[in-house]
């Protein structure tokens, strides 16, 4: 992730689930709020009763890489929390894919398209 941090801190996940805008389906839900910075910072949460630690090991690299191969077309500045529902446990990864790009266009998190 070229041009992102992780977002580890509690106080900063508390603060994103309090005051960030949020989005959801069946499979995801994002919360986001702009940082103020020139950079994305992610945090990804997958629950324990999710399944055993391999599955949402496996999750959790399938989110990574969906935002690491769409970080271009995301807005520079914020913060975000995705967290994983219980569908995204049996979800393919254009399953997930889809979801992800979708919940971003609707927080206004994903650049515009030019029509070129």
């Amino acid at each position: 992730m070229q041009f992102s941090r992780s977002l580890k801190q509690n106080h900063l996940f508390r603060r994103l689930y309090r005051r960030g805008a949020s989005a959801a389906d069946r499979n995801l839900v994002i919360y986001c709020r702009r940082n103020g910075q020139n950079e994305n910072r992610i945090g990804l949460t997958v629950s324990a009763k999710l399944g055993h630690a391999v599955r949402r090991k496996r999750l959790r690299r399938r989110l990574r890489e969906i935002y690491r191969t769409h970080e271009t077309a995301f807005c520079p500045g914020w913060d975000w929390i995705v967290v994983a529902r219980t569908h995204a446990m049996d979800a393919s990864y254009q399953e997930l894919q889809a979801s992800y790009l979708a919940l971003a266009r609707r927080l206004g998190i994903l650049k515009k398209e030019n029509p070129a």
